[in-house]
Parts: C-alpha cells; structure tokens; sequence
C-alpha cells in the first residue's frame, strides 16, 4: 500500500513538471509565425491573431573574383576619360531651313492659301576639326539651311557659317568665330587599320539630347550606301565606299557626330541608319575617318572636292549572267550603261544591250556589256571595287588602264578619268 502510494505521488510530480515545461514555452509558440490560435465561437469575443515575426532579409550577393572587379572597373573608367577628353570637342548643330509650303491654283472660298515657305528646324552633331573653328558634320544637316547655331558642352553658343560641302561623301564643314583657346580639338585615327568586333563610342544629340555617348562594336567594314531604305536623308547621287557599319545606338540628331575607337581617335562620321521605324534599329553607318581626311582639306580650301568619274554604271557578276553570257570569268564588274560623253564612252568601253536582258531576282540585266576584272592590274570582284580604288587611289585627270572581258577574250582599255558632273 505504502508502496503504491509513493508511485502515484512520484507519478504526478512528474505530470506537473511537464506541464509546467509546457506553460512556460506558451509565450515562445504564440510568438512563431506559423502558431495561430483562434477561439471557438462561444457567444465572447474573439481572440486576436498575434502578428507574424517580421523577417529580415540580407543581401548576399555572389561575390566576383577581384581580377573581374578590377576589369569591369578600368573599363568603366576608359569610358569616363573618353568623354571628358572628347565631349568638349562635340557640337550640337541647329539649323532653320525653309522648305516650299502649299499653294492652290484656284482659290477656295473659306480655305486660305498656305505660306509659299514656311521654316523648317532640323538638329545633327559635329565636332571641331581643328584650332581655327573648323567643325565636320554631315551634308544633310546643313544642306538648305538659312541659319546655323552651334552649342557647346559648355553652354557656348555661336553663329555658323558653311565653309565647303560634299553631298557625295555626305560630309560639310563648318566655320565658327572662336579663340583657339575656347576650341577643343579631336584626334583622327586610321580606318584602314579597323577590325569588326572592335569597340566603338558614338557621342552627338540624338532626338537634341546634348552629350549623349553610346557604346557597341564595329559590326562590318566596307559597307556601300546607295539611296535605299534608309532613314537619314543622303543627298549624293553616288555610292559612298567604305562605311563602317555599328550597332552603337545612333538616332536622329546623331548625323554627323564623331564615332570614336577605345582611344578616343575619331575613326568615322556617324551619318545613316536602317530602320523601318525611323529611329535605331540596331544597324547604323559611319563614314570612315580615311574619307574625311581626303575630303575635308578640300572643303576648306576650295568649298567642293573633285572626285575622279569613269562614266559607268555596273553590277557584280551574278553565276546568271556568266552563264547566259557564256563568260570564261566568274568575277568582275559588269557594265549595264556607259554614261554619254563620259570617259568610258570615248574609249569605247561597251553597256549592256537593253534588248537583250536576264531577270536576276526580281532585276532585268541588260546582258553583252563589257566585264571589268582589274584596273591598274588591281583585282575587281564588283563594281564597289571600282568605286574605292577610284576614291582612294586616283585623281581627276589621271588615267588609268582597265583589264576587261569582251566578246569572251581579255582585253586593256586605257581611259582618262574626268570630274564627277554635278548636276
């Protein structure tokens, strides 16, 4: 008996301990964010939710290797050095032009007539040439302006006056009245010395946004813009060789703006782009640095440059052409038009035959011209060959000796370049 009563009283000593245990860690439950105690509905009222701890999160980014910090970080200072050093250099352009308004043959009672012309604003870049105010820009800026002003990363803003232009190259000059002083000058590279891949920085004011730098890689070389679906407005009449193509942003506002290798050197003018939306669509054009020291010299002493013409117009031979011409080449340039009292024409160089043609996707060739395979002994692969080692190695008034294929035999011409005609 005394036995039994000592296991009960042992046996419930240790049930009180165990609930007090459990009172104790009451408080500590209520406070986790999973513990929620309600109350049945027996006519009182309700017991409260407790709120839920607030969570604290820390950030634990992955930590980058310090060689990687370091590069990320020199990059990052590269880009900074260029534009302190070259955005002084950069001109926002403004311009009024006056474009020919709406005027009706017959009067409309209650309709007046339109402005005969009404102006018109436009915006490019340029940037500063050299120490006597000298400024490059494209042709389309200021072609037809009645009014230029030029504005300075400083806030500097002067008149401007067209010093010599060159729709051909789509390039111009600019002339402000300035202390040397108060001009920062730029640094020309070397655009036969680029490779694609290379980085590329365009600085210039889209959309009028002053100083604005963009950055991207040179995405092709030897680019040749003729009039197509492009959304700047080039007003020359002849191909431009050569191009730089990048996928540096560049937009409208940006023409004529210096687009910089990771030196800071000018290596082209920021001139066109291809979109179907007007703005960048990932594809713009620059023209190379190289053109712009041979052309711009020109502009500045003479107002105009004087590019060597052969007289002709051509396509690079398509397997089409050879095949229906039955030609010993599957290279070269053929002639589809010799242009009257051209060089070309008094030499006797032949065109194509207009009755006589082939439909090469989509396109009617005339066929049984000559075909151009070297001049000067230089390989001619299609007429964009012709187009550079004219601008890049000749002159007006010098001659030059072109390999051709006529009638299926090899044959040497020697013509005379003339002027490019103007009109």
């Amino acid at each position: 008996m005394k036995r039994n009563t000592r296991l009960f009283l042992l046996t419930g000593l240790l049930a009180l301990s165990l609930l007090g245990c459990n009172l104790l860690a009451l408080p500590r439950l209520l406070e986790q964010p999973t513990a929620t105690l309600r109350a049945e509905p027996q006519g009182e009222a309700p017991v409260p939710t407790p709120k839920p701890a607030r969570i604290e999160v820390v950030a634990t980014p992955t930590p980058l290797p310090p060689t990687a910090v370091q590069e990320a970080d020199a990059e990052e200072q590269l880009l900074i050095n260029i534009y302190k050093r070259v955005n002084p250099a950069v001109a926002n352009i403004r311009v009024a032009k006056r474009v020919k308004g709406f005027r009706f043959e017959f009067e409309i009672p209650g309709f007046p007539q339109g402005p005969e012309e009404s102006p018109v604003p436009g915006e490019g870049s340029g940037f500063v040439y050299d120490k006597e105010g000298h400024i490059v820009t494209n042709n389309h800026v200021v072609e037809g302006a009645e009014e230029i002003e030029v504005t300075f990363s400083d806030g500097t803003i002067v008149e401007a006056e067209v010093v010599g232009m060159d729709p051909d190259s789509d390039l111009a000059v600019l002339k402000v009245n300035l202390p040397p002083e108060g001009l920062h000058t730029v640094e020309l590279g070397d655009s036969d010395r680029l490779e694609v891949g290379q980085r590329v920085i365009a600085i210039g004011n889209p959309f009028g946004l002053n100083g604005t730098m963009t950055t991207g890689i040179i995405s092709a070389l030897g680019r040749t813009l003729s009039l197509g679906p492009i959304s700047t407005t080039v007003g020359g009449r002849f191909s431009i060789p050569e191009l730089i193509q990048t996928d540096a942003a560049i937009n409208p506002g940006n023409s004529g703006g210096p687009l910089l290798d990771s030196q800071g050197r000018v290596i082209g003018v920021n001139t066109a782009i291809t979109s179907l939306s007007g703005s960048f669509a990932g594809v713009g054009f620059a023209v190379p640095v190289n053109l712009v020291k041979r052309v711009v010299p020109e502009l500045i002493e003479k107002g105009r440059y004087a590019y060597p013409w052969l007289g002709i117009t051509g396509i690079a031979l398509h397997p089409q052409v050879v095949e229906a011409m039955d030609l010993p080449v599957e290279r070269g340039a053929l002639v589809t038009e010799v242009i009257s009292g051209g060089p070309a024409e008094k030499v006797g160089l032949r065109g194509g035959d207009k009755d006589r043609t082939i439909e090469v996707q989509g396109r009617e060739i005339p066929l049984g011209g000559d075909v151009i395979i070297a001049i000067d002994g230089v390989e001619v692969k299609s007429m964009e060959d012709i187009i550079i080692y004219l601008v890049r190695e000749t002159k007006v008034g010098q001659r030059v000796k072109l390999t051709i294929i006529r009638d299926g035999r090899e044959m040497r011409i020697e013509v005379e370049l003339a002027e490019r005609p103007r009109e």
